[in-house]
């Protein structure tokens, strides 16, 4: 389906949900496949209409699709079961195992084998795994945050979950636009037309001694109005073009080919009810309290981004007579406990951390990479470091002779940047060294060698996983001015990017409307896009700075930024206008002179955080005036790195003793409470039965 045509599909689905037609409305988004409407799958989930449930599923994924996918049929299906033997409805239990439980026994046979088990027992809570399962709303809440979860990793959902940003009303808006064109073309334009159909083109009878308008007096030559109009079909402001649509990279470069959505692996399915505690914190995408029937957001709310309107023409020929009145939703503040003031945990590393990232899914668990080469895996929740790894190349003699050279010569070696896979099953270490090395995580503190490329002449400046053509990828750049793309099983080499004439410092993967691209940056202040082909780069644009520069995506992907330092000690952080390859907008508070290379992140599609002048600053998105600076109690670098968890409620700060400091906002010190709660009430428990078998 072409991009109008699909684009025309949402405006129906808006349409229809203004004119509250609801079911046809979720018939529409599972039929097309465009728009996962969380807040309808949620209410179905918790009131139990599993076969609906499954039915909206089927317009967006298949049981086999991928591991995210068979993971959301099963927990779906396991608690339809588990509830049929709450109600000792044996018969229905058996159906439920044999018709929809089955297909899972060819991927974890013993699985399916316990599952079948709980038929003997009275009570299913006898076995250990199911022994905290509540009442059914509960249980069905719990689960429901876990497939969340789910859903927003899931590849196939991506771009699926978050509807467009739309003017309330779009479609009338635009047949209002066609009937005032349509008018504005008459011959003899009478001053109240009278509409009585959308099923042909609109056109003003000759009447008896009328005559045609001059140019003089036509709206599209000059601005003198016509003396009439149609009845409007609803209150719009000033006229505004349909927006054309254009591809991300439009502005940047030319002809981009099309690429196919990317699809990864899951987490392996599971017995047990789902028990990840900072899911219950965790902010689903759905309208706000304030107006819970508001499904479709609009261009209005200050909960989805601003795009950049097409140039085009400023006025419409307004009429005054409306049959379809228009509503627009009102504005919304954030509230001051969405910044993160308090500070939840100090954690002692013990040298200085380079680069940090929050694991994707288990929102507590903190990679650390630091200046002695050293990598750190953290359960925030626990204030426990579950791994500490010291550098060490894992095959020197597999390594070139020039690493070799390198490490004998000066053997100390910095971490670059550490990062993990979308789906948290792998984490990639950039050295300062040639190599990157991939491991392995299978929970806990079980991390594994995976992978270990020498990827690099110099350094290896930054690391980024990536999905293009359906397959997992690693992309790495470095000192030798290259921009390298690895299969992230095997690690071969399937690209490498030439064209920098600097060292490339960071590198951005992206993908938008089914193009797949990498931005990246060089040491020289040159930006350079690139398409998964040896056709070289697509775009050579100016960084603000001209140095040290990276790069990043809202969460949602819809809006570009990025944050530079000049060797100056000038700092920029902007936001891009993808469109046409321009700044939009510069954010203001940064100190003539930084002490440091600036670190910048992003977080909940609406604020943006810098380490600057011994603090952290905060900006709202959409103003380029800093909104607050948080100081953490002090101790911070002059430059402090950063690092939000996905869901926004922690901040990761490092500080000047060789240590991290965790921020939290409101749902973040409730996480962490939670957990504490948890861990304290698991020990105690385990005291009691030591107590009991000593007595």
């Amino acid at each position: 389906m072409s991009s109008l045509s699909r684009e025309l599909v949402f405006l129906i689905l808006q349409f229809l949900d203004e004119e509250k037609f609801k079911e046809t409305v979720h018939k529409l988004e599972q039929e097309s496949g465009f728009y996962f409407n969380m807040k309808y799958f949620e209410d179905e989930v918790i009131n139990g209409n599993w076969d609906e449930v499954e039915r909206y599923l089927g317009g967006f994924t298949k049981v086999d699709d991928n591991r995210y996918s068979m993971k959301i049929f099963f927990e779906i299906r396991k608690q339809k079961y588990l509830e049929a033997l709450d109600k000792h409805d044996r018969s229905k239990a058996v159906e439920i195992l044999v018709k929809d439980l089955k297909v899972f026994a060819s991927f974890n046979e013993e699985l399916f084998k316990e599952i079948t088990q709980l038929l003997t027992l009275e009570n299913f809570r006898e076995n250990e795994q199911l022994s905290k399962y509540g009442d059914t709303k509960s249980a069905r809440a719990i689960m429901l945050v876990e497939l969340k979860k789910l859903i927003e990793a899931n590849p196939l959902f991506r771009d699926k979950l978050q509807f467009p940003n739309l003017k309330s009303s779009r479609l009338r808006t635009l047949i209002n636009q066609s009937l005032n064109w349509q008018h504005q073309l008459c011959k003899n334009p009478r001053p109240n037309p009278d509409i009585k159909t959308l099923f042909v083109d609109h056109s003003c009878g000759q009447p008896n001694g009328a005559r045609a308008p001059s140019p003089a007096n036509n709206p599209l030559l000059g601005s003198i109005p016509k003396p009439g109009g149609f009845p409007q079909l609803g209150a719009h402001g000033p006229f505004q073009p349909a927006p054309t649509p254009v591809a991300p990279l439009a502005g940047w470069m030319s002809n981009p080919p099309a690429v196919t959505h990317p699809a990864v692996s899951g987490g392996a399915i599971g017995f047990g009810t789902p028990t990840n505690p900072a899911a219950m914190l965790k902010h689903p995408r759905t309208p706000s309290a304030a107006n819970p029937s508001m499904d479709y957001p609009s261009g209005d709310s200050d909960h989805v981004s601003k795009r950049p309107r097409p140039v085009g023409l400023s006025e419409e020929v307004n009429l005054p007579v409306n049959m379809m009145p228009v509503t627009y939703p009102q504005s919304h503040s954030y509230p001051q406990d969405d910044f993160h003031k308090a500070v939840a945990r100090t954690l002692s590393q013990g040298s200085a951390p380079m680069s940090m990232d929050f694991h994707p899914v288990q929102q507590t668990l903190l990679l650390v990479g630091t200046n002695v080469g050293d990598i750190g895996l953290w359960d925030v929740g626990t204030k426990e470091r579950l791994v500490v790894r010291n550098f060490k190349v894992w095959e020197l003699g597999k390594c070139s002779m020039a690493l070799q050279a390198a490490l004998v010569k000066d053997p100390t070696v910095s971490v670059n940047r550490i990062i993990w896979s979308p789906d948290g099953t792998l984490f990639g270490v950039a050295y300062s060294r040639h190599i990157v090395q991939i491991y392995s995580y299978h929970g806990g503190d079980d991390i594994r060698q995976h992978l270990e490329i020498d990827a690099h002449v110099g350094g290896v400046n930054d690391i980024a996983f990536a999905h293009p053509n359906k397959q997992l990828c690693i992309i790495t750049c470095g000192d030798d001015k290259t921009i390298k793309v690895w299969e992230a099983t095997s690690g071969t080499k399937q690209f490498t990017f030439e064209g920098h004439e600097a060292p490339v410092y960071s590198v951005c993967p992206h993908y938008k409307e089914n193009i797949q691209f990498i931005f990246s940056t060089a040491l020289d202040g040159k930006i350079k896009a690139w398409l998964y082909d040896n056709l070289g780069s697509r775009v050579d644009y100016d960084a603000p700075g001209h140095w040290c520069t990276t790069m990043a995506y809202s969460a949602d992907g819809s809006r570009l930024f990025s944050c530079g330092t000049s060797k100056d000690g000038e700092s920029h952080l902007v936001e891009w206008n993808e469109s046409e390859g321009a700044v939009k907008r510069t954010y203001q508070g940064f100190r003539k002179r930084s002490m440091g290379v600036v670190q910048f992140d992003t977080t909940r599609n609406r604020f943006l955080a810098a380490g600057d002048e011994f603090v952290i600053k905060i900006w709202d998105m959409d103003n380029t005036s800093l909104l607050t600076t948080i100081e953490a109690d002090g101790g911070l670098p002059a430059s402090p790195r950063i690092r939000f968890n996905k869901e926004g409620t922690l901040l990761a700060v490092s500080t000047v003793d060789n240590g991290i400091k965790v921020l939290a906002n409101a749902d973040g010190v409730r996480l962490l409470r939670t957990l504490e709660n948890r861990s304290f009430d698991a020990s105690r428990s385990a005291s009691e039965t030591v107590t009991k078998v000593v007595t």
